[in-house]
Order: C-alpha cells, then sequence, then structure tokens
C-alpha cells in the first residue's frame, strides 16, 4: 500500500511540474511572440503585443472597441489612429476595410505617415506656412514643400496620447500641444471621443480650448478600401457627395480662394458615379491633383440627426459594403489615393497600390487662415472648438 501511495504521489508530482513548465514555456513563448490565441489579437488578426511600449514616458497600447453586430474598431494611442475596422459584406462575411500596418514599429518608421491619424493641429494645407493673428506673424513648419501641412513635421500623428477612458464600445484620447509647437500659438488642450454604436456608427466628438488666439482644424485621415484592406484600387466604389461646389487648387493643392460650382466638372459627384469615372479627365484641377485630392463645400440639407448633415455615401458593389459620413463641419477632402504607389505593403503583407483607397476627411476648408472668404477656423480663450462626424456602415 506504501508503495501505491508512493507511486501516486509521484505521477502527481510529474503532472504539476509538466503542467508548471508548460505554462511557464508558453508565457515564455508569448513573450517572444511565438504564441498566439484568440484573446492575444484583434478580429482582424492584430496582435496586442505589437503595439505595446512606452513613448514619452505614455504607454502606448492597442484597444479594439466592439458594439453588439459584430464590427469591431482597433485604435493604438500612438497619433491616435484607428488601426482596423471590421465591417460586414451582404452576406455578412467580415473584413479589415482601413489601410495599415500590423505593428507600432511600421507607424514609428513612419510608414503612411497619416494612415488612420488625427491630423492637427490643422488638418490640410496652410499657404507658405504662414498666418496672421492680431497683427503678428506666425512661421509654421514647412513639411510640403513651401508650405505647412497636417499640423507639421511632428504632428498630432507622430505622438502618444493619453487615454482617458476606455470601454467595450468607447474610447476618449486627451494631449496638450504646447504652446509654439510647430509653431502654432497657444496651449492647445484636445480631447477626442469614439464611440461605436449598435446603428454601426463610429462617431468621432473632437473638442478643443487654448489660452492664446491659435488656428484649429482637426480631423481623421484614415484610408478605406470598402472591398477590403490591398484588395484592387477603388475606381469601382460609386461615390455621391452632398455638396454643389469645391475649392479649386493652385499647383501647389493650396485653395485659390475661389468657390466654384461643380456643375459641368468632374468634381459633380451629386448624383452617384465610380470613383474612376473621372479621375483621369482633362480637366486641369484633375491633373494638378493627379486625380481627387479637393475640398467640397457640404450643402446645409439633409440634416441626419443633431446637428450634423448627411456629406458623402460611397458603396462597394461587389460586396455591398456601403459607408455614409456626417458632419457638422463645412467641408470634407475627398482624396482618391493618387500618391499612393506601391512602396508600402501593409497588414497582412498587403501592397498598398495606387489608387487602392479613399480618404473622406471632414474639415474646415484648407488655408482658411489666409482667406477671410473661407469659414473661420480661430479659435480663442474662453471658448471652445467642436466638431463631430459619424462614419455610419451597411450592405446591401
Amino acid at each position: 500500500m506504501k508503495t501505491l501511495h508512493l507511486s501516486l504521489l509521484i505521477c502527481f508530482s510529474l503532472v504539476i511540474a509538466t503542467t508548471s513548465c508548460k505554462q511557464k514555456a508558453d508565457k515564455e513563448a508569448a513573450d517572444s511572440g511565438k504564441l498566439q490565441t484568440a484573446a492575444d489579437t484583434t478580429a482582424s488578426g492584430l496582435a496586442f503585443r505589437d503595439f505595446a511600449d512606452t513613448l514619452n514616458g505614455i504607454p502606448v497600447k492597442l484597444y479594439a472597441l466592439k458594439n453588439n453586430n459584430g464590427i469591431e474598431a482597433s485604435f493604438t494611442n500612438y497619433g491616435q489612429r484607428l488601426v482596423s475596422l471590421m465591417v460586414p459584406d451582404k452576406n455578412g462575411k467580415f473584413e479589415d476595410v482601413v489601410l495599415g500596418f500590423s505593428t507600432l514599429g511600421d507607424y514609428e518608421e513612419g510608414k503612411g505617415k497619416y494612415y488612420g491619424a488625427i491630423v492637427g493641429r490643422y488638418g490640410n494645407r496652410i499657404a507658405k506656412g504662414k498666418f496672421t493673428i492680431d497683427g503678428k506673424s506666425y512661421d509654421l513648419v514647412k513639411n510640403n514643400g513651401e508650405n505647412h501641412l497636417h499640423g507639421g513635421t511632428v504632428g498630432f500623428e507622430s505622438v502618444p496620447w493619453e487615454v482617458d477612458s476606455v470601454s467595450d464600445n468607447y474610447i476618449a484620447f486627451h494631449r496638450i500641444s504646447p504652446d509654439m509647437e510647430e509653431g502654432y500659438p497657444g496651449n492647445l488642450d484636445v480631447r477626442v471621443h469614439y464611440t461605436l454604436t449598435d446603428e454601426n456608427e463610429l462617431k468621432i466628438e473632437y473638442k478643443a480650448t487654448t489660452d492664446k488666439k491659435t488656428y484649429v482644424n482637426l480631423t481623421n485621415h484614415s484610408y478605406y478600401n470598402l472591398a477590403g484592406v490591398g484588395d484592387g484600387n477603388v475606381g469601382e466604389h460609386v461615390l455621391q457627395i452632398n455638396a454643389d461646389k469645391y475649392t479649386p487648387v493652385d499647383a501647389g493643392l493650396i485653395p485659390t480662394g475661389e468657390i466654384a460650382d461643380v456643375e459641368g466638372t468632374s468634381f459633380d459627384f451629386r448624383e452617384p458615379k465610380t470613383i474612376g469615372q473621372d479621375a483621369d479627365s482633362e480637366d486641369e484641377q484633375i491633373k494638378i491633383g493627379k486625380g481627387f485630392d479637393h475640398n467640397f463645400v457640404i450643402n446645409s440639407e439633409p440634416v441626419y440627426k443633431d446637428d450634423v448633415v448627411f456629406a458623402a455615401r460611397v458603396k462597394e458593389p461587389e460586396s455591398g459594403r456601403v459607408m455614409e459620413v456626417y458632419t457638422n463641419e463645412p467641408g470634407v477632402q475627398f482624396y482618391g489615393g493618387n500618391f499612393m504607389d506601391g512602396s508600402h505593403s501593409g497588414k497582412k503583407d498587403k501592397v498598398y497600390n495606387h489608387r487602392g483607397a479613399f480618404c473622406l476627411e471632414t474639415q474646415h476648408y484648407p488655408n482658411s487662415p489666409n482667406q477671410k472668404n473661407f469659414p473661420s477656423t480661430l479659435l480663442e480663450p474662453g471658448a471652445e472648438y467642436t466638431s463631430t462626424t459619424i462614419y455610419k456602415f451597411s450592405a446591401e
């Protein structure tokens, strides 16, 4: 009997030791990147560990929001980026429709600098990197030839953001942009909230305050392909933009100050048409932008809810996926991926080819600080900058 008890004890000890060794090995494998389970990744296949780091003393992570319909939006607080967005097609098949990269390191290296990011302090271009407030001239960083683009060399896309709060379907980011960062006056306190609703809306709410007069124009710069990331170009996507007018540009893609009618031009998207239909037309504005890279003046009707109006609608015919854009901003920049050149491989090693995505960036007009006939983007102390945009997804 003693021999039997001793044998059982030895066997039990061996089982415990084996289990302990396996658990230790699994942890070491996970830490080294060799073990991956469903809990370690997002629905889009991104590994949480590949976005874990500390930058400027701020922990950087990957966060996944989900709604009750299975839609998932993944963010990193580095550059406050939308890294992936899983939405279903007409048959219920989910695909990632936002271009991006698989690791934090890819973004730090500057691949696709603006992919999925918040851009600021000023989304889009400011002519010659200059503006004047109360007679005082300010010189901004010039990072687009002689002009200033998307907040400068180290804009909002290139810094970590604090995460104020996060839940299953909500995340809130916060950052104070210090006085004279990239040339902008004032300490700008910025908060951005994302909510993934059960109406399949990704709602973005921007707020900012300042202690000096400054210019602010924030937007999200996600690149979309509704067929799926890296799945061909977007020429067959059908686009409608609720705009009777647009702002023509000069050779540097700076608005001339004219607010022109879209009627009779390649820029008439009031009725749905494919993105590719006029993307290579002989229109001089198309030649300047090598395709579409222009601000459209959103009509004030129809109202969607609260104070946001319908801005644009895109449908990918084969999958049936639809994205609708609603905003209280006066403009939307439609960019057709003209400068994508296949030099970047993104998630799942998909190559991001020429016109492999489109952007619909809600905004005030480019170069508004230097165009007095454009809606003002000046923010004063005691006032609050607010902006709301909704991207809504469906399939038909």
